[in-house]
C-alpha cells in the first residue's frame, strides 16, 4: 500500500472503502468485494419494496464513498485501487434492484451477470472511469471509481430482467409472496 500511518480514522475509512476489508483479498478484491453486495442484497430480503430498498442503499453508499475515492487513490498509490470496492457494491446492489425478494439462484445470477459486465466493461462504463479526472471537473475522483459499476449495474439488471421473463418459472427468481 502507501506510507499512509494507519490511524484510526485512516482504517476506518479503509474499512468503508474496501467493504469491511473484503476489498484487501490479494487476489480479485473487485470478485471478492462484490460479496459485499450479495451480502447486502441477502440481508434486505424480506423487505418491502425491496427494490427500493436495493436502490436506496446503493445510493448512500454513493454518497459516502465518491467522496473518498481520492483518499483511496492516495492510500493505494493509484488510479481506481482494487481496495475500493464500494463501486462493485453499488454496481451489483443495482442489478438485483428488481420487483420482488430474490431467491438465491437469483443473487447468484446477479452476481454473474454484474461481474461480466464490470470486467468486460460495454459502452459507455470506460467513459464515465475518466468523470471527474479532467482538470477544473465539478466531480470527484470518487464518481469515476464509481459510475462505470452504476452502468455494468443497469446492464447487470437488464440481464436479470431478461432472464426472469423468457427463463424458468417466476418463482425460480423471486420468493411469491
Amino acid at each position: 500500500m502507501s506510507s499512509f500511518p494507519l490511524s484510526i480514522l485512516n482504517r476506518l475509512k479503509l474499512a468503508i472503502v474496501s467493504c469491511g476489508f473484503l476489498g484487501c483479498a490479494p487476489v480479485m478484491p473487485g470478485t471478492v468485494g462484490t460479496l459485499g453486495g450479495v451480502l447486502f442484497a441477502y440481508l434486505l430480503r424480506g423487505t418491502d419494496p425491496f427494490w427500493a430498498w436495493c436502490l436506496g442503499l446503493a445510493l448512500v453508499i454513493y454518497l459516502v464513498t465518491r467522496t473518498m475515492g481520492e483518499w483511496a487513490e492516495q492510500y493505494a498509490g493509484k488510479k481506481d485501487p482494487g481496495i475500493f470496492v464500494q463501486d462493485e457494491v453499488v454496481g451489483y446492489l443495482i442489478t438485483v434492484a428488481w420487483i420482488g425478494e430474490p431467491t438465491l439462484l437469483s443473487l447468484a445470477c446477479a452476481f454473474f451477470a454484474f461481474r461480466l459486465f464490470d470486467i468486460w466493461k460495454p459502452f459507455p462504463c470506460r467513459l464515465l472511469e475518466k468523470v471527474g479526472k479532467a482538470e477544473g471537473s465539478r466531480a470527484r475522483p470518487g464518481d469515476g471509481i464509481l459510475l462505470d459499476d452504476v452502468m455494468a449495474g443497469v446492464y447487470g439488471l437488464i440481464v436479470m430482467a431478461l432472464l426472469r421473463t423468457y427463463m424458468l418459472e417466476p418463482s425460480s427468481w423471486v420468493v411469491p409472496s
